[in-house]
């Protein structure tokens, strides 16, 4: 299985950008493993949230196949432990899924085709976070979740 993080907008911050490169890093000796930015919107004074999450959407299936499971990062999403979300990504390794994609959205969230075509939501926490930050945690526990699977001191619990 292919694990895809892609995310609304880029980082700005390079001691978030060198954090989240050394468990992009890591995680590749466990699974395939990508990073995809896309690009904020531009001019986006004259278009309603609405229409910026539908611009968003668009540009998410993009970059994506039919085939691809996505998992959108919501608040209103499951919330797992890390014990809880190293076992979710094994049921989904498990179940044969070839390309898991997580989408952390722009700063209103999804458009409804986005949330159509998903087969999940995942919540990292009920606190509110900047859209940067929650790429460094969505790594690390990916990598959290790998060393849980197999059996390694990085997690204590």
């Amino acid at each position: 299985m292919k694990i895809k993080i892609i995310a609304i907008g880029k980082t700005d911050d390079k001691n978030l950008i060198s954090l989240i490169q050394t468990y992009e890093q890591r995680l590749k000796h466990y699974v395939k493993f990508e990073l995809s930015i896309i690009p904020d919107l531009k001019n986006t004074k004259n278009l309603s949230v609405k229409q910026q999450k539908e611009k968003e959407g668009e540009l998410i299936l993009k970059n994506t196949q039919s085939t691809d499971h996505l998992i959108l990062l919501d608040e209103k999403g499951n919330d797992f432990g890390s014990i809880e979300f190293s076992q979710f990504l094994q049921k989904k390794m498990n179940s044969g899924i070839k390309n898991l994609i997580l989408v952390i959205g722009g700063p209103y969230g999804f458009s409804e085709k986005i949330y159509q075509k998903a087969a999940g939501k995942l919540s990292l926490s009920k606190m509110t976070f900047s859209h940067q930050m929650i790429r460094l945690f969505l790594v690390e526990q990916i990598y959290r979740a790998f060393t849980i699977l197999n059996n390694e001191p990085y997690h204590h619990e």
